[in-house]
């Protein structure tokens, strides 16, 4: 599963088109929504992969992708003194 923007597809159309020929899917986007979905003809109603799945719904306005990469939630904090659990079960007596 591939995505490709307009213009890069428009430059490099016969690439993309021999990855479509192997059974590979391309997502086409437009200022990176996506708006069309290359595929085998052997595949015209349903999409292979996931991606080409949400990337239909996304294009119906069903569900919005999102627009960077996920990152960790949370970064591991260091705090000086004693751990918060000791201190708990010390006022507990």
């Amino acid at each position: 599963m591939s995505t490709v923007g307009i213009k890069e597809l428009k430059n490099r159309l016969t690439h993309y088109l021999r990855h479509t020929k192997q059974g590979e899917e391309v997502i086409v986007t437009e200022r990176g929504k996506p708006i069309a979905l290359l595929q085998p003809i052997r595949s015209p109603l349903t999409p292979l992969s996931r991606e080409a799945r949400l990337a239909r719904m996304a294009a119906r306005g069903l569900l919005t992708l999102p627009t960077s990469r996920r990152r960790n939630a949370f970064a591991p904090l260091r705090v000086a003194g004693r751990p918060a659990s000791q201190i708990i079960l010390e006022d507990r007596r």
